[in-house]
């Protein structure tokens, strides 16, 4: 299959009428409603400030780029230019949270001299800006300035690197520090990262990143000061699952040779918490799909074994990475119509990174064509750098086999060889129709958009740090109704839920071979409405699940992709309520922190001529006490219904809506 760009957006390019400029200093591009601007200011450095109804919530702050030949467009830029072009374009988005969705904007282009412009697009979801450049021949870029300014008190939710030896090396995967500006840590912290500017909050994010590291921010003097890891310059392995790693880096961020776009830098403004997870302009600015036809690509749900350490109970053979396991794990998934089954990390020896010959134990040609006949398709875990290596071959090896894809880990890095790599990994397995989940990963930058063969990214603490954290250092609820406000914006995530051991704030512990969640069952099944995850596991053993169909052909019913997706109800840190349709029905999904709630539902997404039969899934009444008891009750709603439901400590609730 030959790549080619296949761009189905409908574009509409009108002239703006108002002016864009105050000064020859000062550029102002305001987004399409008026409300929210964007501020170019040229004055000793180079600057841009956001204003919302005439108050700046964001100061203005330098911006620009940093040469190795000694170029610094923060303070030598000089600004031209700026015509204003208003645009409206039609985004189609295959597996993204609805099918598609129109974004509105202004368009400014500053000359900055020297062979560079900005770019700068207003919203009135938010502000976005890149640099471009018309040069020939190399461009080394030394760093990047960006130093994002807001009021001292204004309150951050920053998720830091885990890793304080080597901060640029890390899975991307810690909960939210939260603090005002002044007083957060000045240690690195990877996108999205949150500002409350009091009239709204604004979240920093990038897309469309092409051979150029991802961002990190680390807080200083009332800003959020942009970091880069530098260009790798030496590589070794560690000695287990041959994962490379660096041992050396260069002086500069990213080099480049001729003309080129750098990645957009997004600030969502959001006033409204319930808009911040159906904020969509990291997809929006991304590149359009570069595959062309996604017909062959699958969403689906997944029994998975790591999780639960390949336990099965009452079975006649020894359970672990082999054969007769996997077969009953692809029985349990046809039984309950899910669509594949993942053979983590022993299918091949990991250490020797021996990714073309599987153990004989697991009779991989066998256990495909066993999988054909149910109907369940398997999903292979890899290591990044191990594929990469020989990334055309083993494509092809098994894509011939009938396998659908690749769940590829430990990257750990978001450096701009990083960056590339996951490029050639995303176009290569398209081109062998294989599609891909990616774990130890940073946070989505739009890729997804442009190979939507990249069903799901993880850059998330997932409930798989259940098996090892404590609920001191790391709460779950709490985070569960954080990071959908704020990780959701960047595209769609890996949470791996579905625990079938749940347990209340008291009850908890970390077990790590028979592990459970933090919170209520009912809390477990809502992460199937309220994460965007059009590939998501059904985390726990096959066989804990069968004690239990009733609950299990529920969520396994759940569908992944949807047409629209709203927040009718919720508060960051707190609680959130999402609604999704699918054709003619509608999912909603519930989740509360550890404070027990009682939320009153209304449905005026509902089609008003239309009655629907109620599928309702709640905490028990006994919920704060056992963790796992449960209520399934139907009951017809409209559009003029209201529902009062209670949630427990750490608890949720799911409502499938089917048309009448």
């Amino acid at each position: 299959m030959k790549l080619k760009l296949i761009s189905k957006s409908l574009l509409v390019i009108t002239l703006a009428t108002a002016a864009i400029s105050a000064s020859a200093k000062e550029f102002v591009t305001a987004s399409p409603n008026g409300r929210l601007k964007a501020v170019v200011n040229k004055t000793s450095e180079f600057s841009i400030a956001i204003v919302l109804d005439g108050d700046t919530i964001m100061r203005p702050s330098a911006i620009g780029l940093k040469l190795a030949d000694g170029t610094d467009l923060t303070m030598t830029a000089k600004l031209s230019g700026g015509k204003v072009v208003s645009r409206k374009e039609t985004v189609n988005a295959p597996f993204y949270r609805q099918k598609s969705f129109v974004v509105s904007y202004n368009e400014a282009r500053l000359s900055l001299g020297k062979g560079f412009s900005l770019v700068v697009h207003a919203y009135d979801e938010g502000i976005a800006y890149r640099f471009t450049t018309s040069r020939k021949g190399e461009t080394i870029i030394k760093d990047e300035t960006a130093a994002y300014t807001f009021k001292d008190d204004s309150r951050t939710w920053l998720s830091f690197s885990t890793n304080d030896k080597d901060p640029y090396a890390m899975a991307f995967q810690n909960i939210y520090d939260v603090k005002p500006i002044g007083k957060a840590e000045q240690k690195l912290a990877f996108l999205p990262a949150t500002v409350d500017c009091g009239k709204a909050k604004i979240t920093i994010l990038e897309s469309d990143i092409w051979n150029y590291p991802s961002m990190f921010v680390k807080a200083g003097n009332s800003a959020l000061n942009a970091d880069f890891a530098p260009y790798p310059k030496k590589m070794d392995y560690y000695p287990w699952r041959h994962m490379s790693h660096v041992t050396e880096r260069e002086d500069f961020i990213a080099r480049s040779s001729g003309a080129r776009t750098y990645p957009w830098r997004i600030m969502t403004v959001t006033e409204k918490d319930t808009d911040m997870p159906v904020n969509n302009l990291v997809y929006a600015l991304a590149a359009p799909n570069k595959i062309g036809d996604t017909s062959w690509i699958k969403p689906g749900k997944v029994a998975w074994d790591w999780w639960n350490d390949w336990n099965l109970k009452g079975v006649d053979f020894e359970t672990g990475i082999n054969y007769d396991t996997y077969k009953y794990y692809i029985d349990f998934a046809s039984k309950h119509k899910m669509e594949y089954i993942v053979l983590d990390e022993g299918w091949y020896d990991s250490k020797a990174g021996d990714i073309l010959n599987p153990i004989p134990a697991i009779r991989l040609s066998d256990l495909i064509a066993y999988g054909k006949q149910k109907g369940v398709d398997i999903v292979l875990w890899a290591v990044f750098n191990v594929m990469d290596e020989n990334l055309e071959t083993i494509c092809k090896k098994y894509a011939d086999m009938g396998i659908k894809g690749f769940k590829v880990d430990f990257m750990d890095r978001n450096d701009q060889t990083a960056t590339e790599m996951v490029a050639r990994l995303a176009e290569c397995c398209a081109r062998h129709k294989l599609f891909l989940d990616l774990h130890g990963i940073y946070t989505p930058v739009g890729l997804n958009r442009t190979y939507p063969n990249i069903l799901n990214y993880e850059s998330v603490f997932g409930m798989e740090e259940s098996r090892w954290t404590t609920i001191e250092d790391h709460d779950m609820p709490l985070y569960d109704v954080t990071f959908p406000y704020t990780r959701l914006m960047a595209g769609q995530v890996d949470f791996t839920p579905g625990a079938m051991h749940n347990a209340n704030k008291n009850d908890w512990k970390a077990i790590y071979r028979k592990p459970m969640s933090m919170g209520t069952r009912c809390h477990q099944a809502a992460c199937y409405v309220v994460q965007d995850s059009p590939f998501t596991m059904l985390a726990d053993t096959p066989t804990n699940y069968e004690a239990d169909e009733t609950y299990t052909d529920y969520i396994a019913s759940m569908p992944l992709v949807f047409d629209q997706t709203i927040i009718p109800q919720g508060e960051m840190g707190k609680f959130i309520v999402t609604a999704r349709k699918k054709v003619n029905d509608w999912f909603i999904g519930g989740q509360t922190n550890w404070d027990a709630r009682e939320l009153t539902l209304t449905f005026p997404f509902l089609d008003t001529n239309k009655k629907y039969k109620a599928q309702i899934l709640r905490d028990g009444i006994n919920a704060n006490h056992d963790a796992e008891d449960y209520k399934l009750e139907n009951m017809t709603i409209t559009a003029a219904s209201s529902l009062k439901m209670k949630l427990a400590e750490g608890g949720g609730f799911v409502i499938k809506l089917i048309a009448e």
